[in-house]
């Protein structure tokens, strides 16, 4: 990611602790082929507190948050993300959930036009001192 100009991520997120945390709450999905692992998302009702301040567009309570959205950079550019995307949305739908909310990095420009082509709009800004110095804007989906 680094070497693309993309900082959303670094030695202090994701850990391996807060993976194998999302794997022991079953909230990390997978999306393999062939035995490949291409991809990752965390699906979680869990409200983080750094969200509380954002005036979001539902009432909180019963919202699924996406963390975590991952696809191996061998294949970027091939719908992965799409497909992970696609998956979070149904998984909400079927779980009756009032809409989708997740944060993303504001110097990732790629995913901004990402989100807002599937319908998210961008609401407000967090901050992850540990990851960046720069806010991550925060989005929702209203199903």
């Amino acid at each position: 990611m680094k070497e693309k100009g993309i900082f959303q991520w670094n030695e202090h997120y994701p850990s391996r602790e807060k993976l194998a945390a999302d794997i022991d709450k079953e909230e990390l999905y997978v999306l393999e082929e062939k035995k490949e692992i291409l991809g990752i998302v965390v699906l979680t009702a869990h409200m983080d507190e750094e969200y509380i301040p954002i005036e979001w567009l539902t009432q909180s309570g019963n919202n699924l948050y996406i963390h975590r959205l991952a696809t191996h950079p061998g294949v970027w550019g091939q719908g992965y993300g799409q497909s992970l995307m696609d998956f979070a949305e149904d998984f909400a739908r079927r779980n009756n959930y009032d809409s989708v909310r997740l944060d993303t990095f504001s110097q990732n420009k790629r995913n901004h036009r990402f989100y807002e082509s599937r319908g998210y709009k961008r609401l407000g800004n967090i901050f992850f001192p540990k990851q960046s110095e720069d806010p991550f804007h925060c989005y929702e989906l209203v199903l």
